[in-house]
C-alpha cells in the first residue's frame, strides 16, 4: 500500500516525515516498533548477563535487587547505558525497515542542527536554574528525600560531573530519539493532526518513568506533551534534547554532589505535588523562551519537497533506432537523407536507375521472362504466352 500523501509543494512538517521518500508502506512503522523493542530486549539481556559475569569475576557485592555493586558512580553509569543503547537502535529502525535516511530521526533538515541545538541550551539555563532553586528552598519532606547530605568533596565531584558528562547526553537523546522522534513519526505516518502524533508518546515517556506520585505523572506527561509539541513547530528533535539533557546533567550533578546520592533510585516520576508544580511551570517557560528564538532564527519547519520527477523525452527522441516507424533522424519514416520516402537518389519512390517506376531492366513493371501484366488480355494472368509458329 503506497502512501497517498506525497509532500506538498511546501513539504512535510516533522511528523509526517516517514511519507518523504515516497517508500512509506502502512507495515513499515509497525515492523519498525516490534524488531526495536525486540533488540532493545535482546540487547539489554546481554548487557545484564555481562554486568553479572563481571561482577561474579571481579567479587562484587549484590545489591537489593540481586544486581552486581560496583559502586554508586558506576552503578549509576551503567543504568544510564542501559537507556543510552536503543539510540543506535532506533537510528537503524528508521534505516530499515523504514527505508529513509536515519537523519530524518534528527529534524526536516535531515540531520541535527547544532546552531539551533545551541541556541536551545542556552534557553534552557534559565528555567532549570528556577527549578533546581525550586528544589532546594522547598522543605527536605517537600523534595522526596529525607537523607542528610554530606559534601563528598572536590575529587570525587568533578570525578562524577566527568563521568556524566559523558553519558548522560547519551541517555536523554536516547530518550528523545524514541518517543518525541520514533513514536511520534510512527503515529504521524497515519495522522495528520500533530496533537494525535504527540499524545502518544507523551502518556508512554511518563508510563515508561514507572508510577511514583500523581503529581508525578502530570509533570512527566505536561513535559512530553510541550517537548513533542516544540518538537514539530521547531522541525527537529533540538529543542526537546536541549531541555532533557541539561535538566538531567544538573539533577545528576546535584545529586554527585552529596555522599551517597548517586545512590537514590527516586525519580522525577516520583515527585511531590510542589516539585511537579514548578517543574511544570518551568516547562512552560522554556516553551515560551524557545518560541521567541524561533520567530528570531526561523529554524527550518519543513521537510523540503521531493524533487519533480524528470520529464520523458520525445517519443523515440533518445535513439535514432526508436525514431517513429523507424524514420532516421530528420527523415520521415525512413526516408534516406534528400529522398522522400526512402527512393533511391535520383529515382522516384524507388525505381532502378533508367527504369520507370521500379521496372527491372528490360522488362516493363519490373517482370522478368517477358510476363505480360496482370488486365493485358494477351494472356491469363501468371501464364506464359504460346510460342510463334514456323
Amino acid at each position: 500500500m503506497t502512501s497517498a500523501l506525497p509532500p506538498g509543494p511546501d513539504g512535510l512538517p516533522y511528523h509526517r516525515l516517514g511519507h518523504l521518500t515516497g517508500r512509506h508502506r502502512w507495515w513499515r512503522p509497525l515492523v519498525g516498533t516490534l524488531l526495536f523493542v525486540g533488540a532493545y530486549l535482546i540487547l539489554s539481556l546481554l548487557l545484564l548477563a555481562l554486568a553479572y559475569v563481571f561482577g561474579e569475576l571481579a567479587g562484587s557485592p549484590e545489591l537489593p535487587d540481586g544486581g552486581p555493586d560496583f559502586g554508586p558512580l558506576s552503578n549509576t553509569a551503567l543504568d544510564l547505558t542501559y537507556i543510552a543503547i536503543a539510540l543506535p537502535l532506533v537510528l537503524l529502525a528508521v534505516l530499515w525497515p523504514g527505508r529513509r535516511p536515519a537523519g530524518t530521526l534528527s529534524s526536516v533538515a535531515g540531520r541535527l542542527r547544532w546552531r539551533w541545538l545551541g541556541w536551545c541550551l542556552l534557553a534552557a539555563v534559565l528555567p532549570v536554574a528556577v527549578l533546581t532553586g525550586t528544589a532546594f528552598l522547598l522543605p527536605e519532606g517537600e523534595t522526596g528525600s529525607g537523607e542528610s547530605e554530606v559534601w563528598v568533596g572536590w575529587g570525587s565531584f568533578l570525578t562524577s560531573l566527568g563521568v556524566l558528562a559523558v553519558f548522560v547526553p547519551v541517555q536523554a537523546a536516547a530518550e528523545e530519539y524514541v518517543f518525541r522522534g520514533w513514536l511520534t513519526q510512527a503515529v504521524g505516518a497515519f495522522v495528520r493532526s500533530p496533537w494525535f502524533a504527540v499524545l502518544p508518546q507523551a502518556v508512554l515517556f511518563a508510563a515508561a518513568h514507572g508510577w511514583g506520585t500523581t503529581w508525578g505523572f502530570i509533570g512527566l506527561l505536561v513535559f512530553g506533551v510541550v517537548a513533542g509539541w516544540l518538537t514539530i513547530r521547531t522541525g527537529g528533535l533540538e529543542a526537546a534534547v536541549a531541555l532533557h539533557v541539561l535538566n538531567n546533567l544538573v539533577a545528576f550533578g546535584t545529586l554527585a554532589a552529596v555522599v551517597d546520592g548517586l545512590t537514590s533510585d527516586e525519580t522525577a516520576a516520583d515527585s511531590p505535588w510542589p516539585l511537579a508544580l514548578a517543574d511544570v511551570a518551568t516547562t512552560l517557560m522554556y516553551a515560551a523562551l524557545v518560541l521567541w528564538l524561533a520567530r528570531r532564527h526561523h529554524p527550518q519547519r519543513l521537510a523540503p519537497p521531493a524533487p519533480p520527477p524528470a520529464p520523458h523525452p520525445p517519443y523515440g527522441s533518445h535513439s535514432p533506432y526508436a525514431m517513429p516507424y523507424g524514420a532516421m533522424p530528420g527523415q520521415p519514416y525512413g526516408a534516406m537523407p534528400g529522398q522522400p520516402y526512402g527512393a533511391m537518389p535520383g529515382q522516384p519512390y524507388g525505381a532502378m536507375a533508367g527504369q520507370p517506376d521500379g521496372a527491372m531492366p528490360g522488362h516493363p513493371y519490373g517482370l522478368p521472362g517477358g510476363v505480360t501484366p496482370p488486365g493485358t488480355g494477351t494472356a491469363p494472368h501468371g501464364d506464359v504466352p504460346p510460342a510463334p509458329g514456323p
